[in-house]
């Protein structure tokens, strides 16, 4: 479903360390809410609960939680981490985006 690359378990597995979670039992709450230039954008927050309804994913030692609403729009996205020039952050690599703001923090399909 979601697939974690490599620098972005690095990063994940720091920051979670960072902020008192735990990446081997805690997960990456990963979501799509409405909003951004392109009229929806992703959201990301570490969590240490499963709520009722959230299908649960892991990859790269990565456990990752989704809410049933965003399932389909999150469906093969790749999360990545970049730290270059461009600026530094999380990047989704979403097939099912059709369009992408400049940011890449918005899309629409």
């Amino acid at each position: 479903m979601i697939k974690v690359s490599e620098e972005a378990k690095n990063k994940i597995a720091g920051l979670m360390s960072e902020e008192g979670f735990n990446s081997s039992s805690d997960f990456v709450r990963v979501g799509v809410k409405s909003g951004g230039c392109s009229g929806l954008s992703y959201e990301l927050k570490f969590d240490k609960e499963q709520a009722e309804g959230d299908k649960l994913f892991e990859d790269n030692d990565i456990k990752i939680v989704v809410d049933k609403r965003s399932v389909l729009y999150l469906a093969g996205t790749i999360l990545e981490y970049s730290g270059g020039l461009n600026g530094k952050g999380f990047v989704f690599n979403n097939p099912n985006a059709q369009r992408t703001c400049g940011c890449g923090e918005s899309f629409s399909l």
